[in-house]
């Protein structure tokens, strides 16, 4: 199968797969908070804060990140070049900041954004498999997708630089199937998603569903690598991310484990409360 981005014109403007689907992620996880306050009787506008917070932060982190890693500052100033853990770092800060400006405990937040932020990430990366970026390792199998305008298209000569192998005399101008990795993490965090949803009320201490997000995000990661085309191996083909992964997964598993004694109902934010609007009765 031969798969092309998706790109809408408008005039001198043009709506990329990615951009649409990052939009569609942060109006879906902020809709998913809402809910989750409305059904806490919370204050519903702390959603809209989260995802403000979430998208600034986010999109300077993925930025700074992939300079750091590339050190080409010039992708400061360019469309692409984001890199997720650095959007998730990035965006986490800027959320508990915000949280610490509302006077809202940290692992209660976290709490908040641990289903959603699984629901965003799989929406988010349909947006990459829209403009052919993050894809797989070459296969054979029938899902198999080429992507001859990807970012990079799936030449043999761009991932042999990615350190993929083929054998002597391949035409390094030859468009090969790769697995379609977006799609994968799409349909994992989606089952991530719904398995943290319906455990809100797990009645653990606070943050317990933000450290099973934690888990479950670095091991799906860790094995998604393992078919990535992937530039930054560290170790043979163990990459940069798979390190973080393992990082991401060893935090996670310490917080389960200080976090899940049954706590029973606990207080919810007082700087959440719904503010009381005085009616008048008089003319």
């Amino acid at each position: 199968m031969t798969v092309y981005p998706f790109a809408i014109h408008l005039g001198p403007l043009t709506l990329t797969g990615y951009g649409l689907m990052m939009m569609v992620a942060f109006l879906m996880a902020g809709w998913a908070i809402q809910i989750d306050l409305r059904d806490r009787g919370l204050d519903e506008d702390y959603a809209a804060d989260i995802i403000i917070a979430g998208v600034i932060g986010g999109l300077v982190g993925a930025k700074l990140w992939y300079v750091f890693l590339t050190g080409d500052a010039g992708a400061l100033f360019r469309r692409g070049g984001f890199v997720w853990y650095g959007g998730f770092l990035g965006a986490t800060a800027a959320i508990l900041l915000n949280g610490w400006r509302r006077r809202v405990p940290a692992r209660f937040t976290a709490e908040l954004c641990a289903a959603p932020l699984a629901l965003g990430y799989a929406l988010g990366r349909v947006g990459c498999f829209l403009v052919n970026d993050d894809y797989g390792i070459p296969t054979n199998l029938p899902w198999g997708m080429k992507f001859p305008d990807g970012l990079p298209p799936t030449t043999v000569a761009n991932l042999q630089g990615m350190g993929v192998h083929f054998p002597p005399g391949t035409n390094p101008a030859q468009v090969v199937a790769v697995h379609p990795t977006e799609l994968y993490e799409t349909a994992l965090m989606l089952l991530v998603f719904w398995w943290l949803w319906r455990r809100r009320d797990h009645g653990h201490a606070i943050g317990w569903l933000f450290a099973c997000y934690m888990v479950f995000a670095g091991i799906e990661r860790f094995l998604i690598e393992a078919v990535r085309s992937k530039d930054d191996r560290l170790l043979g083909s163990f990459t940069l991310a798979q390190a973080t992964s393992v990082l991401l997964v060893v935090v996670g598993a310490i917080l389960l484990l200080q976090w899940r004694e049954p706590a029973g109902p606990q207080q919810l934010p007082d700087s959440l409360r719904p503010k009381q609007v005085a009616l008048r009765t008089g003319p």
